[in-house]
């Protein structure tokens, strides 16, 4: 999914989506939630379609991985960037917010896309939800091992612990199901030894 940006903007985001710290939160992360952002569409959800892209071109524009407001910095970033009377400036400075909790209101359409997105790689098939879970150790490779897993696991742990990992009826049907599988089976991982 796409929409029309300036030349210089998608050049600026691009090279900060592929800043070599990064492993998970690159530009197949931002890929992949756009694609998913189609899949969505294509199911029926409804949502502001430039807002919610813009958004995702901006979440994780600023990320250092042990930030400590890499939200907030990216949620600046698109203030910053995008021009003052951009009707969709405002709603795309909360929609990045929204991403620190990946907790919009029931009645927040673009908010619920936008974070099942994002949580997308969550419900992948097995061999790339492998990759994703590489990556993310990949990027946190100063922490010992046996902080990391801990760590880890009470994360995911905590999402397990949600009535539901995502928002929209559509990505419930089609990826709740397989994320509950990779999580709990990443966690028996991660306890196991």
């Amino acid at each position: 999914m796409q929409v029309d940006m300036p030349v210089g903007l998608v050049a600026d985001l691009d090279a900060r989506w592929n800043e070599p710290h990064r492993r998970h939160h690159d530009a197949r992360h931002r890929d992949e939630m756009l694609s998913a952002l189609d899949v969505l569409a294509a199911s029926g959800e409804e949502f502001d379609v430039r807002p919610v892209v813009l958004a995702t071109w901006f979440h994780d524009a600023v990320y250092e991985v042990f930030g400590e407001d890499n939200e907030g910095a990216s949620a600046r970033l698109a203030a910053d960037l995008l021009t003052a009377d951009d009707p969709d400036v405002a709603e795309v400075v909360r929609l990045v917010e929204l991403t620190r909790t990946h907790d919009p209101s029931s009645d927040d359409r673009n908010g619920a896309v936008l974070s099942d997105a994002d949580l997308w790689i969550l419900g992948a098939d097995p061999a790339r939800y492998r990759e994703y879970v590489d990556a993310v150790r990949d990027e946190y490779q100063a922490v010992p091992d046996d902080l990391f897993r801990n760590g880890r696991a009470q994360v995911l742990r905590d999402l397990l612990s949600h009535d539901h990992l995502y928002v929209t009826a559509t990505a419930r049907r089609l990826w709740e199901a397989d994320a509950r599988r990779n999580v709990a089976a990443e966690i028996v991982e991660l306890t196991s030894g």
